[in-house]
């Protein structure tokens, strides 16, 4: 078993990284990029860290993260990442915010779970890739959805639409970003299925009903192929599915509430996942009418979330295709 004598928190943002050794009050402020990383090491060095004696915690930001993790790698320096609702929930009631007192806590936070945290496994280069992919894809569909919008406006309040410059190069744009699309949406099925751990993961997870080709294609990146989640429930969290109880002694009585720190692309993305588990699910159809006699709507909806997920989870860890086998209770 490893021992690791320095834990370091880092808060992590597009451009730069905040690192502290709490025990130590010991802080650096880094660019994210070559330059910092090489800063990061002589800052280790002059402390006289070694890199066998550190673990670095930090959380899970969707990817701002990757280049300095691929630095801790190359370095043979351990780490592991943890959602931010998970160190938030850890510490309590806290006061005060910055980058530097969260990197401070983090660091904290590591110190008093070293003995539970397990460093995690090597980045796979086909997961970054795919992230990538899936990123600018994302890109073009909000472009395209920004651009319908302004076609639409511009249809109703200008009388001759048709000879209209701004409408003409907007649907000219929709238009290529669509072959856009399908050019990226093949390479990520190319990529999937030239790995033989990938694919096998997605055809579990797209035989589940209500989970399409793009709920498939983001859970195993965020997950980084079921790796980087210890289990169904860490992950829901991670995308806002599991409410939390929102009270406090006897005068506030409030209704449980998801943390609004959650993975807002992942939730929406299975918002349609779940609706279309209600209407071809013959158990979650059941489930959800069920919960609908005494609850919202978007309550159940959330609920269905959950159990996809645990559903996920469950046949990915078996190795199974889902296969429905529900019979209604008599």
């Amino acid at each position: 078993m490893e021992t690791y004598n320095v834990i370091l928190g880092v808060d992590v943002s597009k451009l730069t990284l905040d690192i502290s050794y709490a025990q130590l009050h010991l802080h650096l402020k880094i660019s994210n990029d070559s330059k910092g990383f090489n800063d990061f090491k002589k800052w280790c060095k002059s402390n006289g860290f070694k890199s066998n004696e550190v673990f670095v915690v930090l959380e899970h930001t969707g990817g701002y993260e990757y280049r300095f993790i691929q630095f801790l790698e190359s370095q043979l320096v351990h780490y592991c990442r943890i959602s931010g609702l998970e160190i938030k929930r850890s510490m309590g009631m806290i006061r005060g915010k910055s980058d530097k007192v969260d990197a401070f806590r983090i660091s904290r936070y590591g110190e008093e779970k070293i003995r539970k945290l397990k460093p995690d496994k090597p980045l796979d280069t086909n997961i970054i890739k795919l992230k990538q992919l899936l990123s600018y894809r994302k890109r073009l569909v909000r472009e395209s959805a920004g651009l319908l919008s302004t076609i639409k406006e511009r249809e109703h309040i200008i009388e001759h639409a048709k000879a209209d410059m701004i409408i003409s190069i907007s649907k000219k744009k929709i238009k290529e970003n669509t072959q856009y699309l399908l050019a990226i949406e093949e390479e990520i099925s190319k990529l999937i299925k030239a790995d033989d751990a990938l694919f096998r993961n997605y055809r579990i997870l797209i035989s589940i009903k209500g989970i399409g080709p793009i709920n498939a294609w983001m859970t195993i990146a965020y997950t980084e192929n079921f790796t980087s989640f210890q289990d169904a429930r860490k992950y829901a969290v991670y995308v806002g599915v599991i409410p939390f109880d929102n009270s406090s002694g006897t005068s506030i009585k409030g209704r449980k509430q998801v943390s609004h720190m959650a993975n807002k692309e992942l939730k929406q993305e299975l918002n349609q996942a779940a609706r279309v588990a209600i209407l071809h699910d013959k158990e979650m159809k059941e489930y959800a009418n069920r919960k609908l006699e005494n609850k919202h709507f978007g309550v159940v909806v959330n609920n269905v979330k959950f159990k996809l997920i645990l559903r996920m989870f469950s046949l990915i860890k078996r190795g199974a295709m889902y296969v429905e086998s529900y019979q209604r209770a008599a």
